[in-house]
């Protein structure tokens, strides 16, 4: 017979790995209770729940005010050391939710992590209802916070925001003439979370995966999904009483909207920001991001595909493959490692300020089927300095009304009336596509090869033209 040391030594052994009998729940009601508890281990009964704007007025999801003022969250994950495990679930939550609350200012959060060390994993979780149903301010299906939380395996999809069908072009951030409610799908912020393997279809305005206040945040595996229109289209409803006819199309950048561009009706796909709050351990931060990695994830149809411009340490990207958006890779500074992007509809590759330096960047430009759509004109648009950028060609016959320019104009659609001129120094580029090469006026000191053909209109730059590269 074992001695009753044996038994404690096997109970201390399992509280030291966070082994806990595992618990299953039957309803969201039995399971609200452990989202708040310690190095629990609970899983969900399969199948579909949804949530309707009379569970809010019963109060099935209390009111929660959770790192600011006015914000209401459905499932708030309080709990340290715990696992929650969706598999074969669809939560649904009724877009008429938005707006169910009392108080009709508020915020909705669907889920909030603020604890520590939990992994919640293989939810899907549904905005059911048009993409016109709109929050009353603003909402977002997963927040964050806390310290080494993981998400894994989620499939989201994301809906219902105004206006939708118009992109950026009518306003975003604290300009607009268009007032609009916006729809954010993913949230990261804390300290080291981790996104792993999960989907966002988002068809919404908004941003699918955007970071704020986040440090050493890991963004792994995921797929990003939006939807894109022409400017031509949204031309064409001229005469019909749309909220873009009653403008007369005139676009926030302060000039008619022009033809010729296709817009995401989203925002970033996956974007880092320079300010944001969170909350650790109960405590409260103001601070941007830092050190963010994104490895292996793909995003379609965003108007930006990875943008880190405003993160600050360590910014580091491998793998990622950017497919049909507005703009490619811009990350300021730091690290692309074997990635991919598209110039369909804009820029594999953009810089954003001349004050940026230190890209090192290895992007192989794919092909692409139907014509260009890029009013840009740029396959890549590169300024500042000190960047050592390498393009890869798996295009057959590029497109040279495409350019890769060094310096220059950026010609996006909100800047089209600024006379940019943007500087470029000490760039070494090895342009191992048939893309041409501007080397701009503002260009000086800029080294390399090229396939493609090489115009240069700057000074001291030694970029050379050589076609047997890609042979």
């Amino acid at each position: 017979m074992r001695k009753p040391e044996f038994y404690l030594l096997i109970f201390l052994v399992c509280l030291s790995t966070g082994i806990y009998a595992q618990t299953k729940v039957n309803s969201l009601q039995g399971l609200l209770p452990y989202l708040m508890q310690d190095n629990v281990d609970v899983t969900l009964a399969p199948g579909t729940y949804t949530i309707t704007a009379k569970d809010i007025k019963k109060g099935n999801f209390p009111e929660t005010t959770v790192v600011k003022n006015h914000v209401n969250v459905l499932f708030l994950i309080s709990g340290n050391n715990s696992n929650y495990d969706f598999t074969d679930v669809t939560i649904n939550v009724k877009t008429e939710v938005f707006a169910a609350f009392p108080n009709k200012n508020e915020e909705l959060y669907e889920i909030q992590i603020i604890g520590n060390n939990n992994v919640v994993k293989n939810l899907r979780l549904v905005d059911l209802g048009s993409v016109h149903d709109a929050p009353v301010r603003r909402a977002t299906n997963i927040v964050m916070d806390g310290a080494n939380n993981r998400i894994e395996g989620f499939n989201i999809s994301t809906k219902g925001s105004y206006p939708y069908g118009y992109g950026e072009a009518f306003g975003k951030g604290g300009r607009s003439v268009i007032k609009h409610r916006k729809h954010s799908a993913f949230l990261v912020r804390g300290y080291k979370n981790h996104v792993k393997n999960c989907t966002i279809i988002h068809r919404s305005y908004g941003h699918a995966l955007f970071m704020q206040a986040a440090d050493k945040p890991l963004i792994e595996g995921c797929y990003i999904e939006g939807e894109m229109r022409s400017s031509d289209d949204m031309l064409a409803e001229k005469g019909t009483g749309s909220d873009a006819d009653k403008l007369d199309f005139k676009t926030v950048f302060g000039y008619k909207l022009p033809k010729g561009y296709m817009m995401s009706l989203g925002e970033g796909g996956i974007r880092a920001y320079n300010g944001g709050e969170t909350v650790i351990d109960g405590v409260e931060y103001r601070r941007g991001t830092s050190n963010p990695t994104i490895i292996n994830c793909t995003v379609k149809n965003m108007r930006s595909g990875i943008t880190l411009t405003h993160a600050t340490g360590k910014k580091y990207v491998k793998g990622c493959t950017l497919i049909g958006n507005e703009r490619g890779f811009c990350i300021g500074n730091g690290d692309i490692v074997d990635c991919y992007a598209d110039t369909q509809y804009g820029p594999a590759l953009g810089v954003d300020y001349t004050r940026d330096q230190g890209t090192n960047a290895d992007i192989t430009l794919l092909s692409y089927k139907g014509e260009s759509y890029n009013g840009s004109g740029h396959a890549a648009i590169i300024i500042g300095s000190n960047h050592k950028i390498t393009l890869r060609s798996a295009v057959s016959n590029p497109d040279q009304n495409l350019k890769i320019n060094i310096g220059g104009d950026n010609h996006t659609i909100g800047l089209l009336q600024r006379d940019e001129n943007y500087s470029a120094s000490n760039i070494i580029l090895h342009n191992l596509t048939g893309y041409p090469v501007i080397l701009d006026e503002n260009s000086k000191n800029c080294t390399g090869i090229s396939v493609g053909k090489v115009s240069d209109e700057g000074f001291n730059n030694h970029v050379f033209n050589n076609s047997t590269l890609n042979k």
